[in-house]
Order: structure tokens, then sequence, then C-alpha cells
């Protein structure tokens, strides 16, 4: 699958806010990135004052700050480049739905919180992941479940994740951060980039197939969004000093 070569102007805002440590850029940068994308300064703008009115951002003296619902994105998207991992015993988590009525709004928030924990679903209402990573379970877990250590008989990775599915974009997407050419381009990968890691499981070496690539996308990403943040910024202000003159 390919990059999409085109975004609409919140993901565009969004994609660059995420991306940016803090995560705050003035409105003029945000219309530039646009920009490299075909996105009219006035689209930048609408979508600007529309994710400030739904919550998703904060405006303040002509810059844009994540709000703090997606701070806590961006602090997911930083733990999967730099994963908080400890060495497994063996134990599986076990998370059991024993709530016995929940809202939409209840399960819907469960589930964002599962994913968020790298748990999958066995069968409905029943969750688990090995016990390698270190994080807290949020009171939307644990107010409708019942947790549970266990090891199980038989391995259930094959029936919780497509790992092979995993790599394979893994690795292509390895060789697009090679062959990315141009600002727009490199913004596209290292977007994909990130939702990518976003969805790695975060299994314990014992349970990956041989040749994992997670950790050499990791690497490899990490050099690529170092440089082009370099070049990204050198570009939005050398605007900025033309504009200036």
């Amino acid at each position: 699958m390919e990059e999409r070569n085109t975004l609409s102007a919140r993901s565009a805002v969004l994609s660059a806010l995420l991306g940016s440590h803090p995560p705050r850029l003035p409105a003029r940068h945000l219309v530039r990135i646009g920009a490299l994308f075909g996105i009219a300064e006035g689209a930048v703008r609408v979508a600007l004052s529309r994710m400030v009115a739904a919550g998703d951002l904060i405006q303040e003296r002509g810059s844009y700050t994540l709000s703090e619902r997606l701070v806590e994105r961006q602090a997911r998207q930083d733990e999967s480049r730099d994963p908080h991992t400890r060495p497994w015993d063996g134990t599986w988590e076990v998370a059991v739905v024993t709530a016995e009525r929940r809202a939409p709004a209840d399960r819907a928030t469960f589930r964002h919180a599962m994913g968020a924990l790298r748990l999958a679903e066995l069968r409905e209402g029943t969750w688990l992941r090995p016990a390698n990573l270190v994080r807290a379970w949020p009171e939307a877990v644990t107010a409708q479940c019942t947790l549970i250590d266990g090891r199980p008989h038989d391995d259930p990775t094959p029936l919780l994740w497509d790992l092979d599915g995993w790599a394979a974009e893994a690795r292509r997407l390895e060789r697009a951060l090679d062959r990315a050419d141009g600002l727009a381009e490199g913004f596209l990968v290292s977007a994909a980039v990130l939702r990518h890691l976003l969805a790695d499981p975060l299994l314990p070496p014992e349970l990956l197939p041989p040749g994992w690539p997670g950790g050499e996308l990791r690497e490899r990403y990490d050099g690529f969004d170092r440089r082009y943040r370099e070049v990204l910024y050198e570009h939005l202000e050398r605007l900025t000093e033309g504009r200036r003159r």
C-alpha cells in the first residue's frame, strides 16, 4: 500500500503537530506545511478554527498546540518509537469484561483503551497479551474488567496478531524511507511509519518470528526523522525570512 499523495487540511495540521516536540507551531508554519500538498491557506485556517472549536487544538498568540487528549495520543506515538518493556517470564495479561451493562460511550472508550494498551481480543469480552510492557491500567479498563495473570497451554499469538502482515508492511516502509524524495513525500512516509509503529503489538522476542523488523524500522526512522525535521524547519524559516523582506 502506497502512502496517499494528498492530505486533508486537518490531517496535515494534526500530523505536523503530533510530530513536533513540543507540539506547538505558529499558524504560518502550518499554512506552509499545507502548501506542500497544494492545500490553500484558507482551507488550513478553516481547519484550524474547526479543530479549536472541537477541542482538538488550543490557540494562543498566533500559535496552535495540541489539546490534552491529543497530547496523550502523541505520548502513545512516542512510546511506540521507544517502548518501555521488561523481560518476559511467560505470563500473559488477561482482561475479561465483567461489567453487566455498559453504555455505548463506555464501550467505545474501553476499546480505545485496550488498543492503546496493545491487548488483542481473543473472543468477545476476553482480551490478552504477554505481560512484558510497563504501563498502568486506566480506570476505563479496571472499572469494566476482571484482570488475571495466566499462562495459556498453547501460544495464542497467531490468533491475535497478523505478524507476517505487520512485518511485510514494516519492510515496505523501510524501503519507502530510503526512497523518500522531497518534503511532501517525506512527510507522508513519516506519518505512515508512525501509524504503523502504533500497530506494533510489542511482543517479547520469544514470540516473534525470525528477522522481526520492528527494531530496525525504529532505528531507521529515528535517523530519517532527525534529518527530515532539520530540513523541514529550515525550509519553513527560509519562507518566513523571505516574506519579511
